[in-house]
């Protein structure tokens, strides 16, 4: 009560797309557990522009700045606020904080629970049964017969001890099971009727029912924290405790629609028990490990997507989904549900932007500054194709922190173009550039080798770094993507916030890049993939730029897929080649000296990855972490991958708050900060520069 201040002041309120963001003088009135704005300080005396109700609300800091937070209401209203500075910030959020607090356990107060003890549903019979007529007057809670077990009186609640731990969990347990029977006798009540399964009572009482069990879990949680500090002192940084994972499963009662049934912990499948007891991450060796391509085989694994179709079947699904959210909404923490599962990896879903390999080894063969340009454009928009897998709306795995995949890629040296009467594989040491030691005395292949590896090197927010290389063509590319997932009514944006590199180390080049946003449209129909925005290469040594733009398709007419785009000489303005087409499709490059090129993208060849077998990989590796998902997704048992996947979900969670309690930071492994973006930590560009610096010492 001592922080039951009163305080006011100008905050930045974002309106809408057309107006954006604008200042308003906001007075947070604690007594009434309001949040009132007016345009300015002046007309406070009139009736405020808008008000909240600050009960039962969510005060939530945004992960996009220092400076922004949202005011989420019990009613769904939404201010999304910005103050001057985070000093500011953290000022306004722990006020509203403290004011929800006292005016949301107040109604707690003012509520007392009821009387009634039974779980159990009434009767059930025909519709004209006593037990499902209901009287006009009689509310679904009260037909129920929900409410709270009650100790006798008299009787004191004896101080919880630590080693009460075992019969707390024993009795949430039973909660969780009466609370899903609960949920199964609702939905199996009639569609129709006087009493339905769509009665909005009884929709409210699922809902509040969850909450409460999900509350009851995290302050579980709590007790859990409490007596390992008690058993071990100071937890030492690290630590993981084994036990620290809830072992009651919260039902996803909206999973298609069906109740599920959530088996005891030691009746779950051993590859579920074997997810939710990897080590911490941070306790396995964060060395980085030196992947040998000669383990690699080349990857048979032919997972095709089958078209969502229709999604009539799922359609219960996604509406529950769409009810909870709100325009411009981030869709970072949200889960969504597993039949629009891809079955492969965010990271892996990276590497395959990387499959048509010849393009990009030739990259480098360019006879001039211009036609490298080129040759990068056409990779570019070559590779999203195959990345994409086509135009099928499924989206791959979140991938978990310190996730990582490795792939390579051989290339037979004649299938890869080069420029005019130049063969790469009969050029000169001198030409081809000094090589790292471990490279020289050995027998030269009749391939190319371009490796690859990417990490999941941050949850919140959730950003990947991938790194390529081709060492004998001396060129590498390093990219940074910071995945931001936007709820924008009948379709989901998706905005990749980062840069990529690629370094040509024989011509001292540098090609900045960055990466088109998605969309999934039709979501209630049909669900398809777009790609929208404007993109640009830049290499600042030589001057050249490319300007790319990704169309979505207009509301009425107009062609899907279609791109367009330009590279131009800066210095003098020149376009030497321009490109239109559909980036799934045919792209047509037209040049400065009339001619014209067309690739047809269903008729390129794709060269597959090379994938050590499961049994080589860690057990962070993409697709040994994701296994048990995809064979699930594989026999088409989305039950099996809802478990499978909810258990690496929630181990995810349960460290993230360890290693906050612990104060413990998280560790990369291949990755390292550099500003605001992420560098590989051993790039080809420090190899040869060393090898170089090395061999002229010698001499």
């Amino acid at each position: 009560s001592d922080h039951m201040e009163n305080i006011c002041g100008y905050l930045m309120k974002y309106t809408n797309l057309v107006t954006g963001w604008q200042y308003r003088y906001f007075v947070l009135n604690n007594d009434a557990g309001l949040l009132e704005y007016f345009v300015n300080e002046q007309s406070r005396h009139l009736k405020p522009r808008g008000t909240l109700q600050l009960a039962g609300a969510v005060i939530s800091p945004s992960d996009e700045d220092s400076h922004t937070f949202t005011v989420n209401a019990a009613s769904g209203e939404q201010y999304k606020l910005r103050a001057t500075d985070a000093k500011e910030r953290q000022h306004w959020v722990s006020r509203l904080q403290i004011c929800t607090q006292h005016h949301t356990e107040a109604i707690g107060k003012n509520n007392p629970p009821l009387k009634s003890r039974s779980f159990s549903l009434a009767s059930q019979g025909s519709a004209n049964s006593p037990g499902v007529q209901r009287r006009p007057s009689q509310n679904a809670v009260s037909f129920f017969g929900v409410g709270h077990h009650r100790l006798p009186t008299g009787k004191r609640v004896p101080i919880m001890q630590p080693d009460h731990l075992v019969d707390v969990r024993e009795m949430m347990s039973q909660a969780e099971g009466q609370q899903r029977d609960l949920i199964r006798s609702i939905e199996c009540l009639p569609a129709s009727g006087h009493l339905t399964s769509l009665d909005q009572d009884l929709l409210m009482l699922k809902a509040t029912s969850m909450a409460t069990m999900n509350c009851l879990n995290d302050c579980f949680h709590i007790l859990q924290l409490q007596h390992a500090s008690q058993q071990k002192g100071s937890l030492p940084a690290g630590t993981t405790i084994s036990w620290l994972e809830p072992k009651i499963s919260l039902a996803n009662h909206f999973k298609n629609g069906a109740a599920q049934n959530f088996p005891a912990e030691i009746n779950k499948p051993a590859s579920v028990r074997e997810e939710q007891s990897i080590a911490e991450p941070c306790q396995l060796t964060r060395e980085p490990e030196e992947i040998n391509p000669d383990e690699e085989l080349e990857d048979i694994c032919d997972d095709k997507e089958d078209d969502l179709g229709a999604v009539e079947e799922q359609r219960s699904v996604i509406l529950h989904l769409l009810s909870q959210l709100k325009l411009g909404m981030d869709l970072t923490r949200v889960v969504l549900p597993t039949f629009i599962l891809e079955k492969r990896s965010l990271l892996e879903m990276y590497a395959d932007f990387m499959s048509h390999p010849d393009l990009f080894i030739a990259i480098t063969s360019g006879g001039s500054a211009e036609e490298r340009m080129i040759r990068f454009v056409e990779y570019y928009l070559t590779s999203f194709h195959e990345g994409r897998k086509g135009a099928i709306a499924k989206k791959p795995y979140n991938p978990i922190i310190g996730e990582t995949f490795h792939c390579s890629w051989r290339m037979p040296k004649g299938d890869v173009a080069t420029d005019a009467g130049t063969n790469p594989s009969a050029q000169s040491p001198s030409e081809q550039g000094t090589l790292p030691k471990e490279a020289e005395g050995q027998a030269e292949p009749d391939y190319y080798t371009v490796k690859f590896v990417a990490e999941q090197v941050s949850h919140h927010p959730p950003v990947s770094g991938f790194y390529a290389e081709c060492v004998e063509r001396k060129m590498c590319v390093n990219a940074h993507v910071w995945t931001k997932s936007k709820f924008l009514g009948m379709s989901i944006g998706v905005t990749m916030v980062g840069e990529g590199v690629l370094h040509l180390l024989e011509h001292g080049e540098e090609y900045t890049f960055s990466l088109p946003c998605a969309y999934a449209r039709s979501i209630l129909t049909v669900p398809w993939v777009e790609l929208g925005g404007k993109v640009n290469i830049n290499c600042a040594k030589t001057g050249y730029s490319a300007s790319i733009n990704f169309h979505t398709k207009p509301f009425y007419g107009g062609k899907l897929h279609r791109v367009t785009g330009e590279v131009k000489q800066n210095m003098t303005n020149t376009v030497v080649c321009r490109v239109q087409g559909e980036w799934n499709s045919v792209l047509e490059f037209t040049y400065s000296n009339g001619e014209t090129k067309y690739v047809d993208l269903t008729k390129l060849s794709v060269t597959r990855k090379r994938v050590r077998p499961l049994e080589k990989q860690g057990p962070f590796e993409s697709r040994r972490l994701w296994q048990h998902v995809t064979e699930s997704l594989r026999d088409g048992d989305i039950d099996k991958a809802t478990e499978h996947k909810r258990a690496l979900e929630e181990r995810q969670r349960n460290e993230e708050r360890l290693r906050a309690e612990t104060e413990t930071p998280w560790c990369t492994k291949y990755f390292l900060k550099d500003g605001d973006g992420w560098v590989y930590h051993k790039p080809l560009w420090k190899t040869v520069s060393a090898a170089q610096t090395q061999q002229t010492d010698s001499n």
